[in-house]
């Protein structure tokens, strides 16, 4: 599998590029073809599917045994499950608002799973020419320079990513807001780019050192957490534990000392399993 692993890397690589090529020559169209999903501002544009197709197609082709995750197929019905198979999980334009709004952090999301484990994660900013990747047990890169989180282990030194999130369930809101006023005292700042990848990336690289959400799927943090892990850094359920990637929840953290921290701050939500 080792040996294979670099044939699988090699080829997602190659197609991420590509794809990265389109999106990029569609980032500032303002005709760019939109529809809704699961609610009035949950999008999804012809890009996002056209960019899921070509990584599909590709992947299925040189790996014909393995199976995929992808966002728009799960929103056309298709069931997400994660099995012990050789699994690709494809986001194809994380932060598909900011897309719609050329707004330049957005990002392809693509990793591959094998035994329920991460063993290749890619996240492609192509507007702003990041490109993040990670092999188990290699490290992380960006732009092919070895990127490692910033260690950080207090919550009051902290810049920590959150997101307010596609959905517009009123306990949510309340949730997120009340975690927003409990942190906003105690640490450096918050942010948010719109993109689970690209917070998570943002961990991995150092830029920032905690993120957190509640309400994402799988393909959006499926190649940040091993990102985020072999740059050096911890990712974990937001209460605390282990992460459970078909939950709905993540915590990713530049140590476990402020992964703790900030688990223990949180008010916690609890969305449907996926």
């Amino acid at each position: 599998m080792a040996n294979n692993l670099e044939t699988f890397y090699d080829t997602a690589y190659n197609l991420t590029l590509k794809c990265g090529k389109l999106i990029k020559s569609r980032t500032s169209s303002r005709t760019k073809k939109v529809e809704t999903k699961s609610g009035a501002i949950d999008f999804v544009t012809e890009t996002d599917q056209e960019v899921e197709e070509i990584l599909i197609q590709g992947l299925s082709s040189a790996f014909p045994d393995h199976k995929f995750i992808g966002e728009e197929g799960v929103s056309q019905g298709k069931q997400c499950e994660l099995t012990d198979a050789p699994t690709w999980i494809i986001d194809p334009v994380d932060g598909t608002m900011n897309f719609v709004h050329s707004f330049p952090h957005s990002c392809i999301s693509l990793a591959l799973f094998v035994e329920k484990v991460p063993a290749i994660g890619i996240i492609y900013n192509p507007m702003l020419d990041q490109l993040f990747t990670a092999r188990k047990g290699h490290g992380a890169f960006l732009n092919g320079e070895k990127i490692t989180v910033s260690g950080i282990n207090s919550l009051t030194d902290a810049l920590i990513m959150m997101e307010f999130g596609t959905s517009r369930d009123p306990e949510k809101r309340t949730i997120i807001l009340e975690n927003q006023q409990k942190l906003m005292p105690q640490v450096h700042g918050l942010r948010a780019l719109g993109s689970a990848a690209l917070n998570m990336a943002m961990v991995a690289c150092g830029a920032a050192d905690a993120y957190f959400e509640y309400g994402i799927h799988i393909w959006d943090i499926a190649a940040g957490e091993l990102i985020v892990t072999e740059a050096g850094g911890v990712c974990i359920d937001p209460a605390g534990g282990e992460v459970d990637r078909l939950s709905r929840r993540v915590l990713v953290a530049s140590s476990q000392e402020l992964a703790n921290q900030l688990a223990k701050e949180l008010v916690q939500f609890y969305p449907e399993r996926d």
